[in-house]
């Protein structure tokens, strides 16, 4: 009988993606070695973090939902929909220090709770998670119990300190090229806040420069959050600051998770006689793919590894996808067309 990954991660086969994303930062808290010192802990931990491992990878999970962790890593199909014996192989390699620490932003949410660069990064806060209400969830700071948020009067009896409201979150786009994806870069971000005097009362004005860390592979939408650096009043509680990654338009490549399109233009004579194709890869160099084939409607060609980083595993890459599109010309002569009608068949 194989590993039951969703027992390990406390949740139900069919479980849903932000799901298993919840389960596994619950779990990885819980058995955290720094945190958990109890035997077996490690083990846990490390098992904890081979489920995560499979049942977020859309692949793996298919091949197990169908034939366990024996097909998984034994000869499961590597995907589609038959049964029988495949080429699929799995083996964990992976160090799960490092899978919690890529699932928390780079950081170790049980060292100190900010540094100096990215606040957190905060792909789906778990608001039920006990370690987010303190601000190692990867969100921000600041939203404690009630009973710790009172005030200090109000012991043993009614406080009279009205309790602070954090503002809603600023979010704002950071556009990021393919390029910055693939190496990783680091943005410093300008903004404009208001601050509270030392006297508690007046306002002043700032600026402040804020240190973004791109990670390699980091797909759009992923969200890196300062805390508390928004405006502050002698009411509230800053807001967060966050960024909010966006692919920059490319004029060569368009993206599809961690692999990249390249279209490359033919005439219709290459298609139907065969092409070799120069395409250029986002490193700069290109890469010959060559096509003997007639190139029908939706074609593709796959060259292995030079797309970009798998964030999860950055040592890792996606693949270049050659797509092509046929260039029909405008006219032909009368003996074109009769060569042509003579050639092809009609149907």
């Amino acid at each position: 009988m194989g590993k039951d990954y969703y027992d390990i991660l406390g949740i139900r086969k069919g479980a849903s993606e932000d799901d298993i994303k919840k389960a596994y930062r619950k779990q990885a808290l819980r058995y955290h070695p720094d945190k958990n010192k109890s035997p077996g802990a490690e083990e846990k931990f490390k098992e904890i973090a081979e489920a995560y491992d499979v049942l977020s990878d859309p692949k793996k999970k298919d091949v197990y939902d169908r034939f366990g962790e024996e097909g998984l890593k034994g000869g499961g199909p590597s995907g589609g929909g038959g049964g029988g014996p495949g080429t699929f192989s799995y083996t964990f390699q992976g160090d799960p220090h490092a899978i919690f620490e890529e699932f928390f932003g780079g950081r170790n949410p049980f060292g100190q709770f900010f540094g100096g660069r990215n606040g957190g990064m905060d792909e789906d806060m778990d608001t039920d998670d006990p370690f987010a209400r303190y601000g190692m969830g990867g969100s921000g700071m600041g939203r404690f119990p009630r009973s710790f948020s009172s005030g200090m009067g109000g012991m043993g009896g009614h406080s009279s300190v009205v309790k602070k409201q954090q503002d809603p979150a600023v979010v704002y786009d950071l556009q990021v090229a393919l390029e910055e994806i693939l190496s990783g870069s680091t943005k410093k971000m300008k903004i404009s806040r208001k601050r509270l005097n030392p006297d508690g009362r007046s306002i002043q004005t700032e600026d402040k420069i804020l240190e973004v860390q791109i990670k390699k592979g980091w797909k759009a939408g992923t969200k890196i959050t300062f805390p508390k650096e928004g405006d502050e009043t002698p009411t509230n509680i800053p807001a967060d600051v966050v960024f909010v990654l966006k692919d920059k338009p490319h004029p060569v490549f368009k993206r599809d998770g961690s692999d990249i399109i390249y279209t490359a233009k033919i005439s219709l004579r290459d298609a139907l006689c065969g092409c070799t194709v120069n395409a250029p890869t986002l490193e700069g160099k290109s890469v010959t793919v060559a096509t003997t084939d007639i190139v029908q409607p939706g074609l593709k060609r796959r060259v292995t590894g030079e797309g970009l980083p798998y964030p999860k595993r950055p040592d890792r890459r996606g693949d270049l996808i050659v797509e092509y599109e046929v260039k029909f010309p405008e006219r032909l002569s009368q003996s074109a067309r009769d060569t042509i009608a003579q050639v092809l068949p009609r149907s």
